[in-house]
């Protein structure tokens, strides 16, 4: 009996264009990711996205990554207040992240849920697993994206709660 043959991968080059682009957002399905809104507030006014695409990059000082579509209609609030809350969700909240990631008008997203004031000014949802109060250190051009570099200020969290995740291109819960 012959030994089992492993799967034979693409080169990236070899994919073109459209093929290449869904080639890679069906893996990125296959990767698991916790589900947040990040919200922020200021002179730029008051926004908020839901985002898979956040993670922790150091905790001296704490920092969290935010990858920000520069289509999205919160960039330009992002951009003028340079500060971000990313608010992590539970399995409660799988309406308010449709909410955070559609089209709705923004005082809509912010009526569904119970917010306070963090220490930066931004809305903080009160029942979220964690929340993240940040202040934007650094950009990076991440090409369509800006990727956000947050050195965070305060942080609120609770010990109980299924956290929200994001794979296969539905919501499960952990």
């Amino acid at each position: 009996m012959p030994p089992a043959q492993a799967p034979t991968l693409a080169a990236p080059e070899e994919t073109a264009g459209e093929d290449r682009r869904l080639a890679f957002r069906n893996a990125m399905a296959r990767l698991a990711a916790a589900v947040t809104i990040v919200t922020t507030d200021g002179p730029g006014g008051r926004a908020g996205f839901a985002a898979t695409a956040v993670c922790s990059v150091s905790d001296n000082p704490p920092t969290l990554i935010v990858c920000l579509n520069r289509g999205s209609s919160a960039y330009p609030a992002v951009s003028a207040n340079q500060v971000v809350c990313v608010n992590v969700l539970s399995a409660d909240h799988i309406a308010l992240s449709r909410l955070f990631g559609g089209k709705t008008p923004v005082d809509e997203r912010f009526a569904a849920a119970s917010w306070s004031e963090s220490e930066t000014g931004c809305p903080r949802l009160e029942d979220a697993l964690a929340s993240f109060d940040c202040r934007i250190r650094t950009i990076a051009d991440g090409s369509t994206h800006d990727v956000l570099f947050c050195e965070v200020q305060a942080i609120h969290s609770q010990t109980e709660g299924q956290a929200l995740i994001y794979f296969d291109r539905d919501y499960r819960t952990v």
